[in-house]
């Protein structure tokens, strides 16, 4: 009668064991780029260095900086266009290198579907 479940011939000696300690390391390590990554702080210019934008790795602007240029109480718009413009810039930066990092650390196992980290 055959044996129903498990793997054939008692399973892979250490095999779970080593696959848990590496997921158990991976996973420290990218603990660790996070915390690295959120103390981390990007920068963006719009309109010619008028408004400069800072975000930090937690996705937070940190500090917005305007040439008194830029400040122009009939064109409203522009100004607000060029914080956004800058926003998005320093935030894309945030982005890309914390994507990169993790990638880098991961391997492309997470594109895998078969870990949950």
């Amino acid at each position: 009668m055959a044996k129903h479940g498990g793997f054939p011939g008692g399973g892979m000696p250490g095999g779970m064991g080593n696959l848990m300690k590496q997921a158990q390391k991976m996973q420290k390590q990218m603990e660790d780029k996070t915390k690295e990554l959120e103390e981390k702080e990007y920068e963006a210019t719009a309109g010619g260095g008028a408004v400069t934008v800072k975000v930090s790795g937690k996705k937070e602007i940190s500090s917005i900086k305007l040439s008194k240029e830029v400040v122009d109480p009939e064109d409203v718009e522009m100004l607000e266009d060029l914080i956004v413009a800058a926003a998005n810039e320093a935030l894309r930066k945030m982005e890309e290198d914390s994507s990169s990092t993790m990638g880098q650390l991961t391997g492309g196992l997470s594109g895998m579907g078969g870990f949950p980290f």
